[in-house]
């Protein structure tokens, strides 16, 4: 099954690699011959000038956090086989801007032509996934402006989309290219509401202590630092081992994974170091801006996750 993204993608890699960009923007532009590039397997993808290689194995435990701030939004993280991207809105006349601050906001940095447009385009050309396999990408919306009013137009926008997005209700899933989850400002009770939804909501820590309806949440996301006294050097400590056990627990006895942003990043220690400790504790998905050292990290590692686990 092919996998090809537009020409001007292709094009911001290559240059970006050749003067030294970080990350998949130097590894993932090759395009012929099958080659082990930056220690990663790759598959060449189509033909032509057009393609770029798509790694055989996805990244499951990986979420691209801010991905916009990627040199290419998207295609970066999707070329490296991360599942879990997020994305930042704000509703500003109408039109959902993408950005972390309302001063870097532009007209022209849509949820649409950023995420949503060329991930239409990508589905309908490859069998109606993203992947090689039917799993289905998870796009996180963080809302950073009004709850009600921005997800409101978020709802309008993805109704646009439903053939590629999963849906939800108290009754079942409908799995689609692209899960959505709802995540900053979320309106939960305007989304719990709704008897059929395109997208989920994002739970908290202390959303486990409280019965929610089916198929409402698929991830529980938080601020580690709100939880754990460690920073990422040493060993975590009796209590902070004990409390990300129980939490661990309670997530996956609930059928939800569990995710951190804001995980140390230790001065004078290197970052591997933490994600090997949290992976290995159990943790589903860490939030990370170095998606190509992460992908690296895995492989040096062996931890790319194996095929059976997509679903």
């Amino acid at each position: 099954m092919k996998r090809v993204v537009p020409f001007l993608a292709l094009f911001l890699w290559g240059a970006a690699g050749a003067n030294g960009g970080a990350g998949a923007i130097g590894r993932a532009t090759g395009v012929l011959g099958g080659t082990t590039i930056g220690s990663v397997g790759l598959r060449p993808q189509g033909d032509g000038a057009s393609t770029v290689m798509i790694p055989d194995e996805p990244i499951l435990s990986g979420h691209s956090h801010n991905d916009y701030l990627q040199p290419t939004p998207l295609w970066d993280a999707l070329s490296l086989g991360f599942t879990s991207i997020e994305v930042d809105i704000y509703l500003v006349g109408g039109a959902l801007l993408v950005g972390h601050d309302e001063e870097d906001l532009e007209a022209t940095r849509t949820l649409q032509s950023l995420y949503l447009d060329p991930l239409r385009d990508h589905v309908r050309a490859h069998d109606g996934w993203v992947y090689q396999s039917d799993h289905s990408l998870d796009l996180l919306v963080d809302i950073k402006s009004d709850a009600g009013s921005t997800y409101q137009e978020l709802r309008d926008v993805l109704a646009r989309y439903s053939d590629m997005l999963t849906n939800y209700s108290e009754t079942g899933v409908q799995m689609g290219a692209i899960s959505v989850i709802v995540s900053g400002n979320r309106p939960r009770e305007l989304m719990v509401a709704e008897e059929v939804r395109l997208a989920t909501y994002d739970g908290r820590i202390e959303d486990l202590q409280s019965p929610m309806p089916d198929n409402f949440v698929s991830v529980i996301s938080d601020n580690w630092e709100d939880h754990f006294s460690w920073r990422g050097l040493g060993s975590l400590s009796e209590a902070d081992s004990r409390r990300l056990a129980q939490t661990l627990g309670a997530a996956h006895g609930s059928g939800y994974r569990l995710r951190f942003w804001n995980i140390p990043a230790p001065v004078g220690g290197p970052i591997q170091e933490v994600w090997r400790r949290l992976l290995e504790a159990g943790v589903d998905l860490l939030s990370v801006d170095d998606v190509s050292g992460y992908r690296d990290f895995l492989v040096r590692t062996g931890r790319i996750d194996a095929s059976e686990r997509l679903r």
